[in-house]
């Protein structure tokens, strides 16, 4: 009986204990504990994040430049063709009356103009001997530069009704796939200020480009020749590699892009695509890496700001010499722990990445550095607040009443 009361004693003792520390946020003092690490090798890296639209290498938009309708097509999307290949051709029937026109008129100033020529060359014979009139003579030499004229003005015509019959036989300008087809059998084109499109021919799909839009704030950072990754939605799983072949340099109103907040620039990407499944105009989420350090000596960021306080360094039994030491200009300080003592080592450091830095003077691979003091003590519970009467009860308690 005696055991049972001496039970229930304890038991509510510590109840008692439990909630005078609940309600009052008293704890005891918890050890303090020194964080080390050993220093290793490691790589680290920058990267910077985009996004942009694959393209191919080369592309090239077919038109023409003369109006009509088109007549017969001999290529469609997806079909491989060569330079030269015959791939559309347009109606021709006026093209050939207005060459047919012009030839005539061509020959009609031709006759026009030899008339005239040997009318002036006569009439010139007669003036240089005084037998015809100053008037005379004027008037041939007016009729014969007025037929001249007239005659090499038809020429001119020639030329260019040959040579809009010819851009009516529509061909590939390069070797490559047709990748978009704007036109159909018997639809008239327009050529005005701009040269309607009929196909759109990409060189080579083998090779594809990325163009990424990088913000300002990163685009210091890129340089040509450094590696990239990228995925596409439609293969997730899939990790593409390029390189940046070209960042394109101008003001908003050319290769970069502008709004009120953000101003972007065109990086170009360079990739292979042997397996063709990377097609036009798919969007990638580009990762460029602006830093990449192999198997060098790094530290954790954080133990360069370690300060050994001697007042928290009593609790854990250790000791620091030169605690106030600073670093040289240019240089950094990190304490090394041999046995119970922390030693100060000046270092030089290079290049950082996330909570990694690296280390290129000053330690050694192995040697246990400090990084922080830390306390086991568990966090101190806040008194409770002043109760609003408006706030409803937890579940199961009771209101005063």
């Amino acid at each position: 009986m005696n055991k049972k009361k001496l039970i229930i004693g304890i038991a509510a003792v510590m109840v008692v204990a439990g909630g005078a520390w609940f309600f009052t946020g008293k704890s005891t003092k918890g050890g303090i504990r020194l964080e080390t690490t050993k220093v290793g090798r490691s790589s680290i890296s920058n990267t910077v994040t985009a996004t942009g639209t694959v393209e191919p290498v080369t592309e090239v938009e077919v038109g023409t430049q003369v109006s009509g309708i088109i007549d017969k097509l001999y290529a469609d999307y997806n079909d491989v063709v060569k330079t030269g290949q015959l791939i559309a051709e347009m109606d021709k029937v006026n093209l050939k009356a207005e060459l047919a026109s012009a030839q005539a008129q061509l020959a009609s100033s031709k006759s026009e103009y030899e008339y005239q020529q040997k009318n002036y060359a006569r009439n010139k014979v007669l003036f240089d001997k005084k037998l015809i009139s100053d008037s005379d003579y004027e008037t041939a030499t007016y009729n014969y530069e007025k037929a001249k004229a007239a005659y090499e003005q038809n020429q001119a015509s020639m030329v260019k009704v040959k040579r809009n019959l010819e851009y009516a036989t529509i061909t590939s300008p390069i070797d490559g796939v047709v990748i978009n087809r704007a036109v159909e059998e018997g639809q008239t084109v327009a050529a005005g200020f701009e040269t309607p499109t009929l196909f759109t021919i990409a060189a080579d799909l083998t090779k594809m480009q990325v163009i990424a839009d990088v913000d300002e704030a990163d685009i210091g950072n890129v340089e040509d020749g450094q590696r990239v990754s990228f995925t596409v939605d439609a293969y997730p799983n899939d990790v593409f590699q390029g390189t940046v072949k070209q960042i394109r340099l101008g003001d908003s109103s050319s290769s970069s892009a502008s709004t009120t907040t953000v101003v972007t620039y065109e990086v170009v990407i360079t990739a292979d695509n042997p397996d063709l499944k990377l097609k036009p105009r798919l969007t990638a989420n580009v990762t460029i890496y602006t830093l990449e350090r192999e198997n060098v000596l790094t530290v954790p960021t954080k133990s360069l700001r370690f300060v050994p306080e001697e007042e928290l360094l009593a609790g854990t039994g250790l000791t620091a010499d030169n605690s106030a030491q600073e670093a040289p200009a240019g240089k950094r300080i990190i304490w090394v722990k041999e046995g119970q003592q922390l030693h100060p080592k000046v270092i030089s450091v290079g290049s950082t990445s996330g909570n990694m830095i690296e280390v290129t003077e000053g330690l050694n691979e192995g040697e246990e550095i400090a990084v922080d003091l830390t306390s086991d003590a568990p966090a101190p519970v806040m008194e409770a607040a002043e109760k609003s009467p408006f706030m409803p009860d937890p579940p199961g308690s009771k209101k005063k009443k």
